[in-house]
């Protein structure tokens, strides 16, 4: 996939990847397993964590700052998604949680490529 050359560019494709990010937190946040399962609600919780960190990119005045903050709180975000990969089956083996694990590993890896690249 080709990577945008100016920084808007970037942020505007991140925020894309964003909005998958945050149907998958709210999926999983109100998910009745949620209040079972400590790990899910970390999960949760991480996510939203990356996505309030970079927040609205309608509000984004400095592209460089936004990234910046990106790359501090990209670590959380691939943590939050390898720990939902890891316990997605334990907590329901149901298809829309075998989807939304697919759907955050999907917009977590181009954030990632994104970010770094």
């Amino acid at each position: 996939m080709d990577q945008p050359s100016d920084p808007m560019s970037r942020v505007r494709a991140i925020d894309d990847q964003v909005a998958h990010v945050w149907m998958v937190r709210t999926f999983l946040k109100h998910a009745d397993e949620a209040e079972e399962d400590e790990d899910l609600r970390d999960v949760v919780r991480n996510l939203y964590d990356f996505i309030l960190a970079v927040g609205p990119v309608a509000e984004v005045e400095d592209p460089a700052v936004y990234l910046k903050m990106a790359k501090k709180k990209l670590g959380r975000l691939r943590k939050a998604t390898e720990l939902y990969e890891v316990i997605q089956p334990e907590v329901s083996g149901h298809t829309n949680f075998a989807m939304a694990a697919r759907s955050l590993r999907l917009a977590v890896d181009r954030i990632i490529s994104l970010v770094t690249g």
